[in-house]
């Protein structure tokens, strides 16, 4: 079995494994993150398998990064965070735990803790609940 055939996040993108969708093109997904570290905590990623960002085709990274830029937007005026980090790991040493290309939109809020991956499994209709609102700055 190939890389791309075992790998959730391309079985996210070919409907084979559930998420909760915020935005989909031609080239990239936007999907609420399994485990949040925050509120509103979103992923962003090329539909087609690529590692690392270094091994990722680079019109792809245009495409990647728009859509990044559009759920974020999304995020900030959905949620009114205080914040917004943008993360992406390359490497188990980095941080990097699926390995596939992926983009953390992470929403901050004053006080919380800033740590860059969620350690528990939340209520799934709140994940679903904070989609809706994105959802709906983003006019899907």
């Amino acid at each position: 079995m190939s890389q791309a055939e075992n790998c959730i996040f391309c079985k996210i993108a070919r409907a084979e494994a559930p998420a909760v969708k915020i935005f989909e093109d031609e080239h990239t997904l936007a999907f609420m993150d399994i485990y949040p570290a925050s509120d509103g905590h979103a992923l962003v990623i090329s539909k087609a398998h690529y590692k690392n960002l270094f091994d990722m085709d680079p019109a792809l990274l245009t495409a990647i990064s728009l859509t990044t830029q559009k759920v974020g937007w999304a995020i900030l005026r959905a949620l009114n965070p205080d914040g917004l980090r943008v993360m992406q790991f390359n490497g188990a040493s980095a941080g990097q735990t699926i390995f596939h290309y992926h983009v953390h939109l992470r929403p901050t809020y004053s006080g919380q803790d800033i740590r860059s991956h969620g350690r528990a499994l939340p209520d799934r209709d709140h994940i679903k609940d904070l989609a809706t609102k994105i959802r709906a700055e983003l006019g899907n």
